[in-house]
């Protein structure tokens, strides 16, 4: 038997967020429909965890936050402050597609010879407890034909997976922080065993992952092809129905475009940086007005190469996770699947 396999009864999941809380803030998914979200979860609020549906935003803002501040500077001593970083955090119910794209961001922020030391800080206090997908939640997921699945494991510190019977949830803890969480829930008597053994199949079967309902045909040579194709006529038709509002990079679980301003607020001058977005007319603007992405073709291109072409020469991996969102909630329809598909080669 798998040590580090063990099972938990979905009825215990309360039990196994108040488990949590004395050692790590925690985040779950709670609410309902839009209002699905992250949430942190104390003693009184973890009956109210939600596992169906994904979240509209990822958990990537525990890591890379909406707006935060990097330092302050004491205008009369010149004396410079850094902020305080939050302690070990968990994270319950995170979809393998979100654990894939913070796996993105850390080559971003990482890697390369590059540290961003406020990320880093906050990805080595975090925990990743991964749901498998038992049910698909949305039309426009399609993580198994980015390179992730319904059950993928990139990322997760566990990965929970719904049994055949779907009372229970088979855990496997994969990395150190994962048998931390291992510990505390065996202490409180949550965890029991598989019933798997080196001669006979598990008593208690993890369910085998649906397949998305999107498939597209992503070529092995995209990354290429696409990056070849940057003339092409074709990206002002996918342009012309952008509205240019961003809201596909705010829900995107992989962009990390930011914005970097100050302001003086009494004897403290502080440096922050918040989200921004490349679909926006300022984001390219240079200091003396010159914009070389003048129009929103030339922005809308520059996103979809980052995410298909860019990003995978210079770290090997493509972007863009499948998750879907940005195809779900476009105002104007965009769709990178059909960019996926047509790979340049029209």
């Amino acid at each position: 038997m798998d040590k580090n396999t063990k099972l938990i009864q979905k009825t215990a999941l309360p039990d196994a967020l108040a488990a949590l809380l004395p050692d790590y803030r925690v985040f779950a998914p709670a609410g309902e429909n839009e209002r699905l979200a992250f949430t942190r979860i104390d003693a009184q609020n973890a009956f109210a965890l939600c596992l169906s549906g994904t979240p509209l935003m990822p958990p990537k803002e525990l890591l890379f936050p909406r707006s935060e501040t990097l330092y302050g500077t004491d205008i009369k001593t010149g004396d410079v402050s850094l902020p305080q970083t939050a302690g070990p955090t968990a994270v319950f119910g995170v979809r393998p597609c979100d654990a894939h794209g913070i796996a993105n961001l850390d080559c971003a922020f990482l890697e390369k010879g590059y540290v961003d030391s406020a990320y880093a800080a906050r990805r080595e206090a975090l925990t990743l407890i991964v749901l498998a997908c038992a049910q698909i939640p949305y039309e426009t997921c399609f993580c198994d034909s980015m390179g992730g699945g319904p059950a993928g494991s990139e990322g997760a510190d566990v990965l929970l997976t719904e049994t055949e019977d779907g009372s229970a949830l088979v855990a496997a803890f994969l990395t150190g922080k994962g048998r931390a969480v291992k510990a505390l829930w065996a202490a409180a008597g949550l965890l029991s065993d598989t019933g798997a053994d080196a001669t006979t199949k598990s008593a208690n079967p993890a369910k085998a992952p649906p397949p998305c309902n999107l498939r597209i045909s992503k070529d092995k040579g995209l990354a290429a092809k696409i990056a070849a194709a940057f003339d092409d006529p074709m990206w002002a038709r996918f342009s012309e129905a952008c509205l240019g509002c961003g809201t596909c990079s705010f829900v995107c679980p992989t962009c990390y475009c930011f914005d970097l301003d100050s302001e003086n607020r009494g004897g403290t001058a502080e440096e922050f940086r918040c989200w921004d977005c490349c679909m926006f007319s300022d984001y390219s603007r240079m200091a003396g007005g010159h914009n070389p992405r003048p129009t929103k073709k030339e922005r809308l291109r520059n996103r979809y190469l980052h995410k298909l072409a860019y990003f995978d020469e210079r770290y090997g991996r493509t972007l863009c996770v499948g998750c879907g969102r940005c195809i779900g909630k476009c105002p104007a329809g965009l769709d990178i699947a059909a960019v996926i598909e047509w790979g340049g080669t029209l």
